[in-house]
């Protein structure tokens, strides 16, 4: 009987995928296919019924990521391809094809180190490079993480030039995050290349906050990925498999129980129908199927087999003989006997079980003593094979830890911490020295040990945490550092405080000011040093980012010549950077951007100083409406951080300064792909916070008003800790959140969000003023409109001061005054005068919207204000009777809309269209006057009386005061009015009514 399926059985579909697949990047088009599905559900099976196929002049590198808990080694599943790469082509062939930052390899590949000494670069043949803005590494500059992902993608893309690849990397849900940064950069750029990469997961494994699940999504989203999920078998393809391993069909009730046991999962399916002859022999629990033939081998197997699986799914010859008490024979004959029970199969010089699951049965049975000892064995074997193939200080950490030798755990964790470092794997370096601080009580003279004291270590950790993301745990390291320091080791003691105060933005919270302050303080004496030319630069950036721009500007001066008397160019650069945003931000232009511009020759060669100055130079591109330009230096930045392996920091920060440009150009297809997929990266929220600003501002242009409503609740507490030390998400989030209530039909509401722009503590923003005071404008031209009460005006005195139309207005005119100057200012003053025009001082002036129309279409504005300003000048125009000319304007601002997919505003139009009638029918006759008469005729002489005084503004009080009713009965007449004309606010039939008057006349 056959041990496994000779068929193939219920994949068909998945096999002739992969096989289109490979086709397709043999013609030179990368492709991806992820493969997923439970444990046991036929992934491998599948996979190598497909190499099987692949055609003989194909290279087929397999990578298998380690089950070690949670300390899977850092690039682990890459290095077993790229190793087998080398011994197919060679390694200086290999070193060759990785392109400029070839030496990068030597991270993943240290046998590579030995060429790259060896060679001189003058010598070496032209490689064709990947295109990339990384060049190679040089002097002492220590290299990042971009040249050791750019050295990979160069390496598989060039020798895919002569002959195709199939890269496959298996179970990735034990992959570490290193691993997932780098395939994800892998699935990203190679786009012409003849590589296929299959990557499989148990989807059963991804649980809530799972690194995988964040990257699906965005796999979904590419062109070049396909996703096949395995589904468990059903009855019919059960009877099939049966059939196919035992040459004769199951009779009903044994496959009954066949399929109830197994629940069609195709591994169980094997297990059970190869060992076991009718129902009745069968093993009751999915456990005893795994363990099955696994205890019918002698003693001396199943020992081997116990010894295999505390060393993982797949071990080395030599490390099984070197932790083996057998001798070579004995090992060799209990090897045989399990590949011929077929519980392990031979992996080149490797043994590897059948299947996963069987090892991690056989791994339950150890006794504790002999997990002591395996685990032991491994980890001394291992540490005795320095610089071996698969030798990593995580998994000896690992292994020490299974066996609760806790000193030995702590030294090789910390070397896991400098090795993962060094390799730019945050995530891992942070678990290896958080354990380690876990480790510290039960070790013996652990500060000798270390090299450290413990606070120091904690310093560390927490400053690998926050590079990780992880932003809340650094805060409660930092703090435990803070609380074991004192004012007598300075540089430590003000390095920490720094370090909190960075960490507290990041996630929101306010006290950095005040704390770098204290770092300060606590370094005045000391001699001039980088650290006090640091703790100034951040100074300054969180005052610039507080609007106190004279404050940031002074601090900047202190900085920059700080850093200019111990030679920092980085903190020259950092210090110059805040000092031209703030300059830009005070209105002096022309020296902001020499700043800017000073700063990023300054910044070259140090990637943190870089990033910063793409940050605000983009930000300063965008601001003054050069979005092109924003967008080809947000776009450098971005991958720079990605590669550096801060995408969920920095790089969210350059993400967003991407996708706002995009929006301004209209490529709002484009802008809202990256902006869901940066959301994805589920960023702190002093980073995430201008993406959310994004998307709340994306769904309401969308036209989905209640979606952006649900995300505005769901997001108002989070970003409203961010208001507190970010005045730009403070106003962005009033002029969006005024702009959704007003969409909502609550003008009130509109104003008590848009009010911050008149409120005493507000500081002048010029660039981010403008947007919201267009927004405050409109919010009291409709209260105008509408004769709505705003409230009252906590401002001139609290609840007992009713908010006045006018005297608002004179304090937004004000406020405007101030701003006028900025670059940018002209179209939002002539938005800011239409929407307030008229004789009723409620946006009806048409003249003003035609002067603002003009405005929108020059270059330099963002495309969402043309047709927004085209709609209002349709509206204006068709409440004073110039229906001809209101139709033409409408529909010029729905193709102005629908051409940059904003349907809010095509929505808009339509209703537009819909209250006065401005509608062509066949034969082209205008039927504007014939709709508006079928609506007015709807109404009662008493409810046309009623409107007209909503026309005028009037409450509901003031219309029954005026009519001799009460105000209920008002309230009553109100309600049927916008019943009857389909209307949705007082607002819109006050327009309505106006438009009466003008067809009657």
């Amino acid at each position: 009987m056959q041990t496994s399926s000779p068929l193939l059985i219920g994949r068909e579909g998945d096999l002739e995928s992969l096989r289109t697949a490979v086709v397709d990047s043999r013609g030179g088009a990368t492709r991806v296919v992820a493969v997923s599905g439970e444990a046991g559900i036929g992934k491998t099976r599948l996979v190598a019924e497909f190499i099987a196929g692949v055609p003989a002049d194909t290279i087929v590198l397999r990578g298998q990521c380690v089950d070690l808990d949670r300390d899977a080694p850092p690039y682990a599943p890459i290095v077993a391809p790229l190793r087998a790469l080398a011994a197919e082509i060679g390694e200086s062939a290999l070193f060759e094809a990785a392109g400029p930052a070839r030496d990068a390899l030597a991270v993943l590949l240290p046998e590579l180190a030995t060429i790259g000494a060896s060679s001189d670069s003058s010598d070496r043949p032209p490689a064709q490079p990947r295109p990339s803005s990384a060049q190679g590494p040089s002097g002492g500059e220590q290299r990042s993480a971009s040249y050791l992902y750019d050295a990979v993608a160069a390496a598989l893309e060039n020798v895919a030039r002569s002959r195709p690849l199939v890269v496959i990397i298996e179970d990735l849900h034990w992959a570490d995050q290193a691993t997932l940064g780098l395939l994800r950069f892998l699935v990203r750029v190679l786009e012409r290349a003849r590589i296929l990469l299959v990557v499989t997961f148990r989807s059963d494994e991804l649980g809530r906050g799972h690194p995988l699940r964040a990257w699906l999504p965005e796999l979904d989203r590419n062109a070049r990925v396909s996703r096949r999920e395995l589904p468990r078998l059903n009855k019919r393809q059960v009877r099939q498999l049966s059939s196919a391993l035992r040459g004769v069909p199951l009779d009903a009730h044994d496959l009954a129980v066949v399929f109830q046991r197994t629940d069609g999962v195709p591994f169980f399916i094997e297990e059970l129908l190869c060992d076991f002859v009718s129902a009745e022999a069968f093993p009751d629990t999915l456990r005893d199927i795994l363990l099955a033939r696994y205890e019918t081998l002698s003693d001396p197997t199943q020992r081997l087999l116990r010894l295999l699986a505390a060393g993982g799914v797949r071990v080395e010859h030599e490390l099984l003989a070197a932790v083996s008490d057998a001798s070579p024979d004995a090992i060799d004959d209990a090897a045989r006997e399990a590949v011929l029970a077929n519980v392990l199969v031979v992996d080149d010089t490797a043994y590897a079980f059948r299947h996963a699951l069987v090892r991690e049965a056989i791994h339950e049975e150890l006794l504790p003593g002999e997990r002591m000892r395996f685990h032991t064995a491994y980890a001394q074997a291992l540490e005795d094979r320095p610089g071996a193939p698969g030798v990593d200080s995580t998994a000896i950490s690992y292994h020490w830890m299974a066996a609760h030798n806790l000193t030995a755990a702590f030294q090789s964790s910390l070397t896991a911490m400098a090795e993962a470092r060094a390799s730019y794997a945050n995530a891992t370096a942070a678990r290896m020295g958080e354990r380690a601080l876990e480790l510290w009580e039960q070790v013996p003279d652990a500060e000798t040990l270390a090299g450290r004291t413990r606070v120091a270590l904690l310093g560390e950790t927490s400053y690998i945490l926050r590079n990780a993301g992880e932003s809340d745990r650094a805060i409660l390291l930092i703090d435990e550092a803070i609380a074991g320091s004192s004012a007598d080791e300075p540089e430590q003691f003000a390095r920490f405080l720094r370090d909190k105060a960075s960490f507290l933005a990041n996630v929101g919270h306010t006290g950095s000011i005040e704390l770098l302050r204290q770092a300060l303080d606590v370094l005045e004496g000391s001699p001039r040093s980088v650290l006090r030319a640091n703790v100034l630069g951040e100074l300054a950036a969180r005052l610039m980012l507080a609007a106190r721009f004279a404050d940031a500007v002074a601090t900047a001066d202190r900085a920059f010549a700080e850093a200019e008397a111990v030679d920092s160019r980085a903190r020259m650069s950092v210090a110059v950077n805040m000092r031209g945003i703030s300059r830009l931000s005070l209105g002096e232009i022309d020296a902001g951007l020499a700043d800017l511009a000073l700063a990023g020759e300054l910044s070259e060669g140090n990637d943190s100083a870089r990033l910063r100055y793409w940050v605000n130079e983009s930000d300063a591109m965008y601001l003054l409406g050069r979005f092109d330009d924003a967008i080809r230096i947000a776009e450098s930045g971005a991958e720079r951080a990605r590669l550096r392996g801060v995408e969920r920091t920095s790089g969210v920060i350059l993400m967003s300064n991407v996708i706002a440009p995009l929006f301004a150009l209209g490529q709002t297809r484009r802008a809202n792909e990256i902006l869901d997929r940066a959301l994805e990266l589920d960023p702190p929220i002093g980073f995430s916070a201008h993406l959310q600003l994004q998307k709340l501002q994306a769904t309401l242009r969308g036209g989905d008003v209640s979606g952006a409503e649900r995300l505005l609740r769901t997001w108002r507490a989070a970003l409203s800790l961010q208001f507190r030390i970010d005045a730009q998400s403070r106003l962005g989030f009033a002029t969006i959140a005024a702009e959704i209530a007003l969409a909502s039909g609550d003008i009130a509401l509109a104003w008590r969000e848009a009010s911050v722009i008149v409120s005493p503590e507000h500081r002048t923003f010029p660039a981010y003023d403008l947007p919201l005071l267009v927004v405050a404008a409109r919010v009291l031209g409709a209260a105008r409109a509408g004769g709505v009460d705003l409230g009252v005006d906590l401002a001139a005195g609290g609840e007992s001061s009713p908010v006045d139309p006018d005297e608002i207005e004179g304090r937004l005119r004000s406020a405007l005054a101030a701003v006028s100057a900025w670059p940018t200012a002209p179209v939002f003053v002539a938005l800011f005068e239409a929407e307030l025009g008229g004789p009723d001082h409620a946006g009806s002036d048409c003249a003003l919207w035609e002067a603002a129309v003009e405005r929108c279409t020059a270059p330099g504005v963002p495309a969402p204000f043309e047709p927004y300003a085209r709609l209002r000048l349709a509206e204006a125009l068709a409440a004073s009777g110039e229906r001809a000319a209101a139709r033409l304007r409408a529909d010029e601002a729905r193709v102005a809309a629908e051409r940059i997919e904003m349907g809010l505003i095509v929505t808009q139009v339509a209703d537009l269209e819909r209250r006065v009638g401005l509608v062509r029918l066949p034969g082209g006759r205008d039927s504007t006057e014939g709709a508006t008469r079928s609506v007015e005729d709807e109404l009662t002489d008493r409810e046309r009386q009623v409107l007209a005084l909503i026309a005028q503004g009037l409450s509901n009080r003031q219309i029954a005061e005026q009519l001799f009713i009460s105000a209920k009965t008002a309230s009553v007449h109100v309600s049927n009015i916008l019943r009857k004309t389909n209307t949705t606010s007082r607002t819109e039939a006050a327009f309505l009514a106006r438009s009466f008057a003008h067809v009657s006349s």
